[in-house]
């Protein structure tokens, strides 16, 4: 056979949250998708594309069923999911050694490109460690000795941590206390009282949501802001700067994203995005934007051949894709390397004050890949 003579429809399963605290998130990821899609038509290389819709509400409970209707009822040649990484962790178990490509458009556990990797599973968006370890080394090049690490109690607030002090301790810096709030506590009073008795040089947090806006607000509040600086990963400042209002002003975070990254794909991408679904593009639709471009690019390059899998994981391992964020391209382990930003709050908007890493690559630790 020469060029691959299938008409057929390429499936697309899209397992996110659309319902519940994370439909926002979904949503993003599904309109970048669909926009990157449409610029192509909405078929690749001759053959028309079904999307297969399943919300899977952020409960990981029912991951493995939902995975493996796509994967054996549906016969889906991709799925593009999930947002929440316990989610991500029992789709990936549900894929293991079936003939479905599954590409995370957010989930960031570590371990879902390190020791639960394998060949038919790709990330588009980052890995928990890629975002808090830059802010390490910046921490100390801006001078702070001693600091106070603090997060919600669970898995991706405790790695975020953990990758922060990392890089600190690397650098010479001393985290000198570790706090952990149970999550989804949003009452922060007796552990900023703490904090400010310490008097520690910053404070790294890793929150998200409702969680960060209401502890950007208690940290001012408390009158700590002009005292002692507040950092962290970006998602503390990710679509939450509106809600935090006046006291976001000035808060630095590392990300792999920002919305006034001024290059020219990332304008063209968030006019696009704007005219289409009349509200800005943010990180979610561009790494759900950026999963359309790697099946765009690998259905491509076999010539619209989804039947061959392997020459399929083959095609994406050496992909470079032209994203908003910068190019990037994939570790042996599937995960994006790439750029992470130091970005500062000026004006309600994350503008970004310099590169903190430059192609990023995530350790995988435990990955056999």
């Amino acid at each position: 056979m020469s060029a691959y003579a299938d008409e057929s429809t390429i499936k697309i399963g899209l397992m996110l949250p659309y319902s519940g605290v994370y439909a926002g998130l979904g949503e993003a990821a599904t309109n970048g998708l669909k926009q990157a899609l449409s610029e192509k038509g909405n078929t690749i290389a001759g053959r028309p594309v079904e999307l297969i819709i399943s919300d899977t509400e952020a409960k990981p409970a029912r991951a493995p069923e939902l995975t493996s209707a796509m994967t054996d009822k549906d016969n889906a040649d991709f799925i593009v999911g999930p947002v929440h990484s316990g989610v991500a962790m029992g789709m990936i178990k549900s894929v293991r050694k079936k003939d479905t490509i599954m590409i995370i458009p957010n989930a960031g556990a570590n371990a879902a490109t390190g020791a639960f990797c394998q060949p038919n599973v790709f990330r588009t968006s980052f890995s928990s460690w890629q975002t808090a370890y830059p802010m390490g080394n910046q921490a100390v090049e801006m001078g702070y000795e001693k600091v106070v690490t603090l997060s919600w109690n669970y898995g991706f607030g405790k790695e975020s941590l953990a990758a922060f002090s990392e890089s600190f301790e690397a650098a010479g810096g001393e985290v000198v206390k570790e706090i952990f709030v149970p999550f989804p506590k949003t009452e922060f009073q007796s552990y900023l009282t703490e904090i400010a008795s310490i008097k520690p040089d910053a404070v790294f947090v890793f929150f998200a949501g409702g969680g960060s806006v209401k502890f950007v607000k208690d940290y001012d509040a408390m009158g700590l802001k002009g005292k002692i600086p507040l950092i962290g990963s970006g998602f503390l400042t990710e679509g939450t700067i509106e809600a935090q209002g006046e006291a976001a002003e000035g808060l630095l975070t590392t990300l792999h994203y920002a919305d006034t990254l001024d290059n020219s794909k990332n304008k063209k991408f968030r006019a696009e995005y704007l005219s289409l679904y009349n509200k800005p593009a943010d990180l979610y639709a561009v790494q759900g934007y950026d999963a359309g471009q790697l099946i765009i690019q690998a259905v491509e390059a076999t010539k619209g051949n989804t039947a061959d899998k392997a020459a399929l994981i083959k095609a994406m391992e050496s992909i470079e894709i032209d994203s908003p964020r910068g190019s990037f391209h994939f570790s042996k382990a599937h995960n994006p390397i790439q750029n992470v930003y130091l970005r500062k709050v000026e004006n309600g908007e994350n503008v970004v004050v310099k590169t903190a890493a430059a192609n990023l690559n995530d350790p995988a630790r435990g990955c056999r890949l």
